[in-house]
This record gives C-alpha cells, sequence and structure tokens, in this order.
C-alpha cells in the first residue's frame, strides 16, 4: 500500500517488531472488494467523495479548520466526528520510538483506506482528536496505523491481564545465620530465573538452592541445640551443686578413719572453712560444707586451735571434730608465756622423736640463720641468743619436721608481733639502751607477776631501781627469777650466801641494772605492761604467800614487813 502524507518526524514501524506482518494486527489489508483478515468477510466502507487537503483528509461539509473523521459505533454504522487542533500520539512500546496517529487516506485506485473504528474504552488514544495543522501524516485507518483496525461491530480485543506468576513454595523467611547466606552477594548472580530476574536462586535446581538451604539450615540448627544444650546442662549443673549446698546433704565420711594417719597445720587465724578445706586436701574429711556444718554442731567446735594435728583419713566429720577437741591429737608444741628457751628445746625433741639436747644444739648452732631482728643479740654475755624470741603459740611440731623449721616459725611470730610496737622509741622513753632492753623488762615483768595489775606495778619497780637517783637499792634489782634463770631453776628459797656468792652477769643482786638479755619469752600481757607501768612511787614487792599473793612497797621498812610475813607463810 502506497503512504501518503508522511508528515516530518514519523518513522515506519520496524520489521522486526512481532506485531507487525502479514497475519498480525499490522498485517496487510485486502484491497477494496477482496476479503478481509477479519473472519473472512468483505469489508464494505460507504462512497464518499472525499479531498484531501495537505497531509490530512477533510469531509467536503466540514467547516475550514474543521477535521472530520469517521468511526463505527456499536452497532456497526458508520459515523463522522469534527474536531480541531492537532493531536499527537506517542506509544513507547517494547523499545520502539513513539509513534503517531493519522486519518486514513484514499488509496490509488480511488477507494478509500481503512477506517479507523470505534474507540476502544482501554485505549487511551482511542478518544483523542487527530492532529491540527498537517505537521504529521495521518495513518489513522491504514495499515501502518497503531493499533489495527478492527472490524465493524467488534472492538479491539482487551489485553489480557498479568496473570499471576505460579505460586512458588516459598521458605520462611530466616536470619542468615541460619540460611547460610553471606554478605559478599549471590554466588548465582549470572543465572536468570524463568521469569527473566536475575539471581532467583528459589527453584529447587538452582544452585545453592532450596536444598542446600535446607542442609545449611539443618547444620545451624544443629549448632544451636549444642549450644542451648550445652547452657543448659551447664545451667542444670551448677542449679544442683547451689541446691545441694543450700539444701542438700553435704557429701561426708562414715566412721572414724582407716588405719592410714596424716598431720594436718591449722594456721594461726584460721576459721572452720579454712580448717574444711586443709582437711579435705590432706583426705580426712570428705567436703569442706560437711566440717563446718560438724564444727557449728558441736559447743566446743569454736575452741579448736592452730598447730598441727595427726588425723586419720576418711573420718566422718564429726568424728574429726571430736579428735581435734582432743589434745592427744595434737602435734603440736606450746610455747606459754614467760617459759624459757631450754624447755621449748625439750619439747621440741619430744614431739619430733628426737634424742635429748638435739634442737638446743641446732639452735645454738643456727640461730643467724632463723630470721632474728637485728636488734638481738647485742649483748656478748647473753646465754640463749633465741631467748625472748620463741614468740608464746602452738606451733605444728609432728614426727618427720626438722627443728630448725619450727623454731623459724616461733622467731617470725615474735619478730612481726614487736614489730606491732616501735621499741626503739620506747627505749628511750624508759632511759633503755635498745629494743632488747625493752623485751628484757618484759620477760622479768613475765617471770616474777601473775596478773595483768602486778605487772605494770612491777614494771615500774624495774624503771625505779634503774634509776641513778635510787638511793634504796643503788640500781640494784634483787630479781630471784635472774639468779633462778642462771641456774636454770625455779626456787624461792634461795640463801643470802648462794645469792652474794655469784658473780653472774645474770645475778641481778650482785650485778647493777639488767640482766645480758631476756630471761623467758614474754606473752603479750607482758610486753604492754613493760609499757605502760604504773607511776606509783613502787620500789619493793613480795610473794608473802610464796606462790600467788604479790604484795608491793615503797620503803624499805614496809618491805622488811613484807619479809616477815612471808617467812611467817612459809615456816622459816
Amino acid at each position: 500500500m502506497t503512504e501518503y502524507g508522511r508528515g516530518p518526524g514519523s518513522e515506519p514501524w520496524h520489521p522486526e517488531d512481532p506485531l507487525y506482518g502479514d497475519d498480525g494486527w499490522g498485517g496487510q489489508q485486502a484491497q477494496a472488494g477482496q476479503q478481509s483478515s477479519y473472519g473472512g468477510q468483505p469489508q464494505h466502507y460507504p462512497q464518499q467523495s472525499q479531498q484531501q487537503y495537505g497531509d490530512w483528509g477533510q469531509h467536503p461539509q466540514a467547516g475550514y479548520g474543521q477535521q472530520q473523521y469517521a468511526y463505527y459505533d456499536e452497532q456497526g454504522q458508520l459515523q463522522y466526528a469534527e474536531g480541531y487542533g492537532q493531536q499527537q500520539y506517542d506509544q513507547q512500546y517494547v523499545g520502539h520510538a513513539s509513534q503517531q496517529y493519522h486519518q486514513g487516506t484514499w488509496d490509488a485506485a480511488g477507494t478509500h483506506g481503512e477506517v479507523p473504528y470505534a474507540a476502544d474504552p482501554g485505549d487511551p488514544y482511542g478518544q483523542q482528536p487527530v492532529a491540527y495543522g498537517g505537521e504529521q501524516p495521518d495513518f489513522y485507518g491504514t495499515e501502518d496505523a497503531y493499533p489495527p483496525p478492527q472490524p465493524p461491530g467488534r472492538r479491539r480485543d482487551p489485553e489480557p491481564e498479568p496473570q499471576p506468576e505460579p505460586a512458588v513454595e516459598e521458605e520462611e523467611e530466616q536470619h542468615p545465620f541460619f540460611t547460610g547466606a553471606d554478605d559478599g552477594g549471590d554466588d548465582d548472580a549470572d543465572d536468570d530465573d524463568p521469569k527473566g530476574r536475575r539471581g532467583g536462586g528459589r527453584g529447587k535446581d538452582a544452585k545453592g538452592g532450596k536444598g542446600a538451604k535446607k542442609r545449611r539450615n539443618g547444620c545451624a540448627c544443629l549448632v544451636v541445640c549444642l549450644v542451648f544444650g550445652g547452657g543448659a546442662a551447664t545451667v542444670g549443673y551448677y542449679g544442683w551443686h547451689f541446691y545441694q549446698n543450700r539444701f542438700g546433704t553435704a557429701p561426708d565420711y562414715a566412721g572414724s578413719g582407716n588405719s592410714e594417719t596424716v598431720t594436718v597445720q591449722i594456721p594461726k587465724g584460721a576459721g572452720g572453712y579454712e580448717i574444711g578445706r586443709r582437711l579435705k586436701e590432706a583426705g580426712v574429711v570428705k567436703s569442706v560444707d560437711a566440717f563446718v556444718h560438724a564444727q557449728t554442731q558441736n559447743s566446743k567446735g569454736d575452741t579448736i586451735q592452730a598447730g598441727a594435728y595427726t588425723l586419720k583419713k576418711e573420718m566422718s566429720a564429726a568424728s574429726c571434730v571430736l579428735l581435734m577437741l582432743d589434745p592427744s591429737s595434737q602435734a603440736n608444741v606450746i610455747v606459754t608465756p614467760g617459759e624459757r628457751a631450754a624447755k621449748v628445746y625439750a619439747d621440741l625433741d619430744k614431739k619430733l622423736g628426737l634424742s635429748v639436747g638435739t634442737t638446743r644444739k641446732i639452735a645454738k648452732a643456727q640461730y643467724k640463720s632463723l630470721g632474728l631482728p637485728s636488734y638481738a643479740n647485742t649483748n656478748s654475755k647473753i646465754m640463749d641468743p633465741l631467748e625472748g624470741f620463741l614468740y608464746p603459740g602452738n606451733y605444728p611440731a609432728a614426727k618427720g619436721m626438722k627443728p630448725d623449721a619450727v623454731l623459724k616459725q616461733m622467731v617470725a611470730a615474735a619478730k612481726e608481733e614487736y614489730a606491732n610496737y616501735d621499741l626503739v622509741a620506747q627505749a628511750k622513753k624508759y632511759d633503755l639502751d635498745n629494743p632488747l632492753q625493752v623485751i628484757t623488762v618484759a620477760s622479768l615483768v613475765q617471770a616474777e607477776g601473775k596478773t595483768h595489775d602486778d605487772f605494770r606495778k612491777m614494771a615500774e619497780v624495774v624503771y625505779n631501781r634503774l634509776k641513778t637517783t635510787n638511793t634504796e637499792t643503788n640500781q640494784l634489782l634483787q630479781f630471784d627469777s635472774t639468779f633462778n634463770y642462771l641456774k636454770g631453776t625455779s626456787n624461792i628459797h634461795i640463801s643470802e650466801s648462794e645469792i652474794n656468792s655469784n658473780r653472774d652477769p645474770y645475778n641481778t643482786y650482785t650485778q647493777k641494772g639488767l640482766p645480758p638479755g631476756p630471761i623467758g619469752n614474754p606473752g603479750e600481757d607482758a610486753l604492754k605492761a613493760a609499757l605502760n607501768p604504773t607511776d606509783d612511787g613502787w620500789m619493793y614487792f613480795v610473794a608473802t604467800d610464796g606462790v600467788n599473793n604479790t604484795e608491793f612497797a615503797k620503803t624499805n621498812a614496809e618491805f622488811e614487813k613484807l619479809k616477815e610475813k612471808f617467812n611467817a607463810s612459809s615456816g622459816r
């Protein structure tokens, strides 16, 4: 078919367009008198006189500037309508340029071309007027028009409504941890799904599809189950122990133990829990809680002292407490306040199963390596270098232990206790030469007194007699305890001839001032009394009953009366 009046800007339909061809909407229409492609029926057009004006056709009756176009109504009757203006229809379809709709023209044989049909209600362009002014060619009703004309009485079939995509079983959206997805992107980005979407990945055969996701989901769920299972087991374990500790019976042995014995050392200041821990480590009790419970149930349980205990293994907690309260189980050496070093050595030999004199020899040979403070042994006339530094208390002393190890513990305890006082300043306060003399005063007070009040009065007696202004005794202490220390005895009846004939530095009847060193190991009470004496003017004292009753005097006349009282009570 020959095209007439093609205006500038219009373009033909692309020959490869799927809607263009002999059997499509844009196919060739039969010439006048031939059958149409619509149902094989011939098309009939009323004969009308047409006149062409430029590029667009105009009805003879239409006025100037008016454009008349024909169309078929719903009954198939040809109708005419007039309109003004220019209309350009743009349609972008599958990548083609915009198309323009124009009025039909007459062919070369004088027959009328395709006549437009009734407007399609679904076509947004079917109700619009044609172009005005002749600037564009008019293809309306021709084979080049789009959409193509339809036979009379038939509307153009509406475009099929988009069908919903086939239902695809959707997986429940899950966290990437469960799906196995990573943050790096889709491995299937280069594969298109059947609907043209890239990387669909939902099909069963897609790479990394449902099967792989289910496998990953299974692994992830297994990991989660293991984690939560382990957490539940941990909570259950500690919950069971919490219940056992709070409400359950503590694990315990039965009976008084087996034939195997063990020595357990309990440090100073240890409480029930610490004692129980050491007993459990030694295999004596089965649990700490069992021992603590048994100790609290015994009315004397809190009197367990520090030291070493010889116990049996696998004892019930109750029987263990009873045995620890029995002195026979205590593998200790006890240093009492005022006790001399010689007595401590003898006790150690016995506890450690050593021959008599072994510990004394070790003390004399190794005293410099036992940890004595620097102010010890400042007098070359000291009889025993450890005297005054074996602090009173209980010390583990079981068979198999070495004497020097036990002595080190005693010295360390004394050094720690004395460090609590500023002995250098205290020595200056009472006109003493060094801290060793403070300890010596405390040892004298401890040896002569019986009560705390006695200790303080006796400390004043010592300081008053040491004064250079002392005219009563001329700086002589005259303590029986120093002479007894020298002799290694504890006699209260000493003859004047014996005392006056002895010129040893420890004999305070013949030697002025303090003895070379302590005469025993003073306790805390005596040490405090030596640092806090009375200030009443006491110069004399006598144990009038020979044992416990000590009386004090300020003058020599008062002292002579106390001596008579002592002689009367002792039968002399």
